[in-house]
């Protein structure tokens, strides 16, 4: 039976914060935070630079995952600094906290990757680093997803558009069993489209839900297709 969310709403304290650096000066964050999942699955969707991520590595260093990328179990030497939002960030949980689950970076994926080979670890079949880029993501999610909350920032970074089916289907059939709950940020309009996930802007002076056909990503993309002379003749001046 599909539950509700396992974390059920995250909210950010600024009392006390004189900083004006980033993350800080972000607009959303300038009267606090409160985020609310209704589903399984959520998207967080924006332009570059409007704090997608750094929202997702604060919940990633809540929870207690590798700031890096992995989970809570996966220790190798990291660049990624523990995230300073995450001191006034606070998770709340339904119906108890739980720290099973993943942390997907795609710029880091290859040190992840190095890693679990070097343990000489055989559950992916081959070692991830003799994959290709995209089946080792895959690979990943095929053999490492399957109970507990997975925050993935731009997966689709190395899926070509029929991976990313794939990847759709694989996150269908765990968070409808109410096992797994998805924190995802992505540009793509294809997976975006998921039918049962929640999608929250962060291009709003709030964090606000909107449809799939409100997006930009989407209106753009539809645009384009539908035009893409009508872009070529500005561009290309």
């Amino acid at each position: 039976m599909k539950k509700q969310p396992f974390l059920s709403y995250i909210t950010f304290y600024n009392q006390n914060i004189v900083s004006d650096e980033y993350p800080f000066n972000l607009p959303f964050l300038k009267d606090g935070l409160e985020i609310k999942l209704e589903k399984n699955v959520t998207f967080l969707v924006g332009e570059n630079g409007s704090g997608k991520s750094t929202i997702l590595e604060a919940i990633a260093s809540k929870i207690g995952f590798n700031p890096s990328g992995g989970g809570r179990n996966h220790y190798y030497e990291s660049a990624e600094k523990e995230s300073e939002l995450a001191k006034y960030t606070f998770l709340g949980w339904t119906p108890n906290r739980i720290n099973e689950g993943f942390f997907l970076r795609a710029e880091s994926f290859f040190n992840f990757a190095s890693y679990i080979d070097e343990t000489g670890s055989k559950r992916y079949g081959k070692p991830l680093m003799h994959h290709s880029h995209g089946e080792s993501f895959l690979a990943l999610f095929e053999n490492n997803f399957q109970f507990g909350i997975y925050l993935l920032d731009e997966p689709e970074a190395a899926l070509s558009p029929r991976r990313l089916l794939e990847l759709m289907s694989i996150i269908y059939t765990l968070e409808q069993s109410g096992e797994a709950q998805f924190i995802i940020i992505t540009h793509s309009p294809i997976l975006m489209s998921y039918p049962y996930g929640q999608i929250i802007s962060l291009d709003y002076v709030k964090p606000t839900v909107i449809s799939y056909k409100e997006t930009d990503h989407y209106q753009f993309t539809k645009s384009f297709l539908d035009n893409p002379d009508a872009y070529f003749h500005h561009l290309f001046k």
